[in-house]
């Protein structure tokens, strides 16, 4: 999993916001919050969806995956 800021990176560059995640999870902006910024691990299930999401993100957005992409 890539490190917290690079999470917010990613996520940022697909346009959307914690809220909008957390609802497809089916979790609190606030527990995703925790996921995104290290705080806390998701459990087994969403982490395996949380990380293929991730990979996916890191592939539609080099940049923003290499730390370069704007916040």
């Amino acid at each position: 999993m890539p490190p917290p800021e690079i999470r917010a990176r990613l996520r940022k560059a697909d346009g959307l916001t914690q809220d909008e995640v957390a609802a497809v999870f089916g979790v609190t902006r606030v527990a995703f919050h925790r996921w995104e910024t290290g705080l806390a691990t998701p459990r087994r299930r969403h982490r395996e969806a949380y990380v293929r999401l991730l990979s996916g993100w890191a592939q539609k957005y080099p940049e923003a995956a290499a730390g370069g992409g704007r916040d």
